[in-house]
């Protein structure tokens, strides 16, 4: 005989396998079942990162005597009955495997009361009780697990070491604190307090806990509602990034999940208001009918299926570019507190009192006028932009074209400038910085504008709208072809894919062997860019299959806006500096330029105060 049923022990150990993977996974199991039981407090405390013990208490629901030793059975549940059941999942564990794969790779105490009468506990070793008894009848269950991985010494090898196994425990705490901001959360390591939410029901006082004052300070607030799907939550301004995707949080049904499809459209909707490399701070609780998700996917549940996954991704890209449709995203320099104590003090009284509200300031006098004069710009090791223009491209960039001309008149007709609420105030220029940036005021203080970065803003919003108008068959027709070299393995992608570029307008004729000459091409191409959007193109279709038209010309807009707009070290007439103003008030974002870098910092009057010292 080859083929037997493995031993329920056996069976168990495999099974912890996919669901206990690092001290973390029995801590997510644990706070789980703890707040599927209506727990309003749940306090974790952990020895050497858990490694050495774990314990979970709560004030919830807690568990008969007769369900306490079922709850270690597996596939034991209260969760589920039917096979319908599965497609109405409101809890976040349902399959019953969580304490039976625990215990069994581990020493595990129970303790748990209804509050009626005295509790039930329960010792068990490797998933066999070994010993029961009763406990006092406080109302709740506390489980604690001892000598993780003690009788499957291999999986500790795969462990590292107690500071990278603990960040994994408090960041999966920090999510369940997210999306649970009515329950306190109490983690204590080795005897000390690490972390402890209000339980309040306020998220915005867990970010504010988890991530700081500052951040929470620079939340927006999103809220939507459709047929199929409520979201709620806070984003980030674009002015507080982080450098990976970690700081998103996505919450589903009170679930902390992952999507990758999610996260990509949340950072979409950021778009170019976000520097390169950077990604923003969201918590984002969605809502929705069970039925509309598959949560059994995965043994640890962090993945889920969406039926309707499109409509929501296109919710949340509109949603989150709505928010910041309305709001004005100038970055603001504040005077940095001399200590530590003057910081929480100042923190706390714009938190909590009066966070985004400035305080009144005399009013400036806009006809006033000082141009600086030119100052000599000392040399650096290293700039953001070219230090030395091109002539021809300098000529260009402050003297716009009458298309350009045409497209800042009509830009109040375009879709996302409020003229009732401006996002960006009038800004009157005193003078230039060192032929770099322009200098500023208005009733609500003093103006930075990097010149080089509102006019890619202006110039990329220009391209791209020019850009996306249907070209139909036009096409710029060439005195001489231009002729391309292949590999073998390129050729055959091209002649497979050879009716996509024919769509876009670009015909590739065979020239013999591995050679294409082109006679023509679409009359969006930017002139001199020819060759390189072509390899861009071929070389789109080798990598993902598909030519991405929209995605092309994303690039293109940005490359001629940063290519042809002024350059550091330019010194501006006072018309160039009004008009450049001007039209960056009336682009859609004027807040960053097409890399996501900011284009405007602001200083209040009451900050500049401060720092000389005239409001102590």
């Amino acid at each position: 005989m080859k083929i037997r049923q493995l031993p329920e022990r056996l069976a168990n150990k495999i099974a912890a396998g996919e669901v206990v993977e690092r001290p973390a996974s029995v801590v997510k199991e644990l706070i789980e079942n703890s707040v599927d039981a209506n727990s309003t407090v749940i306090k974790i405390e952990l020895k050497e990162a858990g490694l050495t013990q774990i314990k979970v208490i709560d004030n919830g629901d807690g568990i008969s005597k007769e369900d306490c030793k079922r709850a270690f059975l597996r596939h034991a549940t209260s969760k589920i009955a039917f096979d319908t059941d599965l497609f109405h999942i409101h809890s976040l564990g349902f399959r019953g495997e969580a304490l039976a794969s625990i215990a069994s790779v581990s020493k595990v105490t129970m303790k748990s009361s209804m509050g009626d009468e005295a509790g039930t506990k329960l010792y068990l070793v490797a998933g066999k009780i070994i010993k029961e008894s009763k406990s006092d009848a406080r109302k709740g269950t506390e489980i604690t697990v001892d000598n993780l991985f003690f009788n499957t010494p291999a999986r500790l090898k795969y462990l590292k070491t107690i500071h990278t196994e603990l960040s994994h425990i408090t960041d999966l705490i920090y999510r369940y604190a997210l999306a649970h901001p009515q329950v306190r959360f109490d983690v204590i390591h080795n005897g000390k307090s690490i972390f402890q939410s209000p339980g309040s029901g306020n998220r915005l006082q867990v970010i504010s806990g988890i991530y700081g004052m500052q951040v929470a300070k620079n939340m927006l607030a999103i809220e939507e509602e459709t047929l199929d799907f409520k979201i709620d939550g806070f984003i980030a301004k674009p002015e507080i990034t982080r450098s990976n995707r970690k700081f998103i949080t996505l919450i589903v049904n009170g679930r902390y999940i992952k999507s990758p499809a999610l996260s990509h459209a949340i950072i979409r909707a950021y778009d170019t208001l976000l520097p390169i490399h950077r990604y923003p701070i969201v918590v984002m609780s969605i809502q929705l009918d069970p039925i509309l998700i598959d949560v059994n996917v995965h043994p640890t549940k962090l993945e889920i299926r969406f039926s309707k996954e499109k409509e929501l991704i296109a919710l949340i890209e509109r949603m989150i570019r709505d928010v910041f449709k309305k709001q004005t995203l100038i970055p603001t320099i504040e005077e940095k507190p001399k200590n530590m104590q003057e910081k929480v003090k100042t923190e706390q009284e714009k938190f909590v009192f009066s966070p985004f509200k400035e305080p009144e300031i005399n009013q400036v006098n806009h006809n006033q006028r000082v141009v600086t004069e030119h100052i000599k710009e000392p040399q650096h090791e290293e700039r953001l932009v070219d230090d030395k223009p091109n002539d021809d491209l300098e000529q260009e960039a402050i003297s716009f074209s009458e298309s350009e001309d045409d497209f800042n008149e009509n830009t109040n007709e375009r879709e996302g400038y409020n003229n009732e609420q401006e996002r960006v105030p009038p800004m009157y220029p005193i003078g230039q910085l060192q032929g770099t940036y322009i200098l500023a005021q208005n009733e609500n203080g003093f103006y930075m504008v990097d010149q080089h970065a509102a006019q890619e803003r202006i110039k990329y919003e220009f391209y791209k709208e020019q850009l996306a108008k249907p070209n139909g068959t036009e096409q710029q027709q060439l005195l001489f072809p231009l002729t391309f070299e292949f590999t073998t393995n390129e050729k055959t992608f091209i002649e497979n894919n050879y009716d996509q570029l024919q769509q876009i307008g670009l015909f590739l004729e065979p020239f013999g062997n591995n050679t294409y000459a082109v006679r023509a091409f679409p009359g969006w191409f930017p002139k001199g860019q020819e060759e390189e959007i072509i390899r861009d193109l071929v070389e789109q279709i080798i990598q993902e299959g598909k030519i991405n038209i929209g995605k092309l010309r994303e690039e293109v807009a940005i490359l001629m806006s940063c290519k042809r707009s002024i350059k550091a070290n330019h010194y501006l007439t006072d018309q160039d500096m009004v008009r450049l103003l001007e039209d960056l008030r009336k682009t859609n974002d004027p807040f960053t330029c097409p890399h996501g870098r900011p284009v405007i910092i602001h200083f209040t009057y009451y900050e500049i105060e401060k720092m000389f010292k005239r409001i102590m």
